[in-house]
């Protein structure tokens, strides 16, 4: 047996006004798409924003259902748009935010694990990491260049692509 170690690396913003002004547009979309976010039962509302490689911003904000696994994430919904609307255009770069009406939310919140696979699924099929911009309410913003700093041993579909 042999223990191994896993390091990630990222960059932690102390606020918006440090991001480059495309990445700070972008969580600013994030922000504002929330306010239409679906969420009458958990109150917590998510908004994602990404940036395709044409420079279209596509938003989308959690959708949730009475039967909860019916529901969709925010980062699920902006990725499937772009690929249902874009589908020859690679995803650049995506924001992340939410906020709560029980709770403040200071600090960054990651993608669940469906959402950090299809994520990584658009990387794959583009060939191209995806920035990821993950922010509260207020706080400290980090940032990830690629969805394998949030997700090391993804599942890649090679095995399947074998004939």
């Amino acid at each position: 047996m042999k223990k191994q170690e896993l390091k990630i690396s990222y960059f932690e913003y102390d606020s918006e006004k440090e991001l480059t002004n495309d990445d700070a547009e972008l969580l600013q979309k994030a922000r504002e798409i929330t306010d239409s976010a679906y969420a009458p039962y958990s109150q917590f509302y998510v908004g994602a924003a990404l940036r395709l490689k044409n420079g279209k911003i596509i938003t989308g904000n959690n959708q949730e259902n009475v039967a909860y696994p019916s529901g969709l994430c925010a980062e699920r919904v902006a990725i499937y748009a772009a690929g249902a609307h874009y589908p020859q255009e690679p995803i650049e770069a995506m924001a992340i935010t939410c906020k709560s009406k029980t709770f403040h939310v200071a600090e960054p919140l990651s993608p669940c694990g469906a959402c950090r696979q299809a994520i990584a699924e658009y990387e794959m099929r583009y060939q191209s990491n995806i920035k990821i911009i993950l922010a509260g309410e207020t706080g400290k913003i980090r940032v990830v260049s690629s969805i394998s700093d949030l997700l090391p041993f993804m599942f890649k579909a090679e095995e399947l692509k074998k004939v």
